[in-house]
């Protein structure tokens, strides 16, 4: 138990600090593709810090700590374990994508089903619209191995561009990069919104059922 209890705060924390990194410097540059990269660290030297930019929905910020406290106060989902597990964790890890991130991912966009379709035309596990499955050059959407690449790729780019800022990387993957930037951070669309909090939660319990696990131990 007392494992248990220390993952969650470590996750709530780790959640919750990110509201604290909006007041941090945000550096921008472009990497070798041409894509415009936000940052809290200068990782390249011609980072430009982004300190004139005035407080405002211009800047990239993610849920306020009363809305990110509201819905990690709420009960969390049962945990389930899916054919995938192995190979999430292993696709996970040479990508460097925390693994309670990609199945909290799956869980909130398809269930676990490779062949879900949405109204929307996104495909697989991990609901990749047809331009972003070309963008990771990913073969057949329905393929788990394949599609799991192609999802923890975007997920890094993403976590890459927001300087590892979790809120922002999970909008843009349910909203577009374009809207979460439009916005300065999580967009007020309910449809993210939602999306945000649930997959959070997931995450959160997964956090937990891997220290249960080592608490077994």
């Amino acid at each position: 138990m007392g494992m248990r209890v220390a993952v969650w705060g470590a996750a709530a924390g780790a959640v919750l600090g990110l509201a604290a990194q909006a007041a941090a410097d945000i550096y921008s540059y472009r990497d070798r593709s041409g894509t415009l990269v936000f940052t809290n660290a200068p990782a390249a030297p011609a980072a430009q810090v982004m300190r004139e930019l005035p407080p405002g929905p211009r800047m990239l910020v993610p849920m306020s700590r009363e809305a990110l406290l509201a819905e990690l106060a709420k009960p969390l989902p049962p945990v389930t374990r899916s054919s995938y597990d192995g190979l999430i964790r292993e696709i996970a890890e040479r990508y460097n994508v925390e693994y309670s991130l990609v199945k909290a991912v799956i869980k909130a966009e398809s269930d676990f089903d490779r062949l879900a379709v949405s109204r929307k035309g996104a495909l697989g596990l991990m609901q990749l619209m047809p331009a972003t499955a070309a963008q990771h050059q990913v073969r057949n959407v329905f393929l788990p191995r394949d599609n799991i690449e192609g999802g923890c790729r975007h997920l890094r780019m993403l976590l890459d561009r927001y300087g590892g800022n979790l809120p922002l990387a999970i909008a843009a993957y349910n909203a577009g990069t374009r809207r979460v930037e439009d916005a300065g951070g999580v967009p007020p669309i309910p449809e993210t919104r939602q999306y945000l909090a649930r997959v959070l939660r997931y995450r959160l319990a997964y956090l937990r059922e891997g220290a249960g696990v080592l608490a077994r131990r």
